[in-house]
């Protein structure tokens, strides 16, 4: 029977999880992750696939999520966050190490994977999945498949500009130095936290607003959620998936899945909505089970 072995490369840690071909969960595992140190990352990943299949006495596929993604042009990891991985050949060192292919995606693919083979977005032909928290990411899977384009950047809306900004809106808004207008700089857990301390003064957490139990923290949480209709419409006009599936600290704000889709049939064109916004059911597991599913998507 095959088994298939996922590995979430995280910034603190890096978790393994071995899935039989139906998703049973074999074996889960984690250790922290040497983020700052590139050789020690490779043999630590190289150490822990090792120990799963001597432990389950036999071998699997790998397939890893990453923080990033391998250049087209030049088979080097970019745009991760562990940057140590950045320009480095980190595919083609594990599977010198491992001494077999491997399969690699970004964190976002794995994670809209996992829910479309078998989590919120199971049996739906298009799911789009989206990680707002600390950052804001995104994957798109048609028929089981990955998209992942000729630039190795599908699915990253967040790095787009929030579509129909306001006045307020328009000048940009970040809580990066500088300022910019993207649709991560309104949608992560810290433009949240900037956008009640730009009008109200005062520093809450994320939480503390999406409690919603005071008329600023409520006038807060419906500009969160008006500017997250209006992002997510724009992916709707363009790819129209079945389900949109939310991942990410904020994904746990239980009012976005009634809300978000009151307002966004305003900048979606077509008479009615059908497409659904629902809340992950891997959780924290969705990016290793995407990972092990890599395989499942060829």
């Amino acid at each position: 029977m095959t088994m298939h072995i996922g590995i979430d490369l995280g910034g603190t840690k890096i978790e393994i999880a071995a899935l039989s071909p139906n998703g049973t969960e074999l074996l889960r595992m984690r250790k922290p992750a040497p983020s700052r140190d590139y050789d020690q990352t490779v043999r630590t990943i190289a150490d822990l696939v090792g120990e799963v299949q001597q432990k389950l006495e036999r071998p699997g596929t790998v397939g890893i999520g990453t923080p990033g993604t391998v250049s087209r042009r030049t088979g080097l990891m970019k745009n991760a966050y562990a940057t140590a991985l950045n320009d480095r050949p980190f595919k083609a060192d594990i599977e010198a190490m491992l001494g077999r292919p491997i399969k690699l995606a970004n964190d976002g693919n794995c994670f809209a994977l996992s829910e479309a083979i078998d989590g919120a977005g199971k049996d739906a032909d298009v799911v789009f999945g989206v990680i707002v928290g600390t950052g804001c990411g995104g994957g798109l899977v048609v028929h089981r498949h990955v998209l992942e384009g000729v630039n190795s950047i599908a699915g990253e809306w967040g790095h787009n500009p929030l579509p129909a900004p306001d006045d307020s809106e328009r000048a940009g808004f970040s809580h990066y130095d500088g300022g910019e207008g993207t649709i991560e700089a309104f949608l992560c857990g810290a433009g949240l936290v900037h956008d009640y301390k730009r009008v109200f003064g005062e520093t809450l957490t994320a939480p503390e607003i999406a409690a919603a139990d005071t008329p600023q923290k409520e006038q807060t949480m419906v500009r969160y959620e008006q500017r997250m209709a209006k992002a997510l419409a724009s992916v709707i006009n363009l790819v129209d998936p079945q389900v949109i599936v939310l991942g990410g600290g904020l994904s746990n704000i239980e009012r976005l899945y009634d809300n978000v889709p009151k307002y966004w049939g305003d900048w979606v064109f077509s008479d009615h909505v059908e497409t659904q916004l629902k809340p992950n059911v891997h959780g924290d597991s969705s990016g290793v089970r995407g990972a092990a599913w890599l395989w499942v998507d060829s």
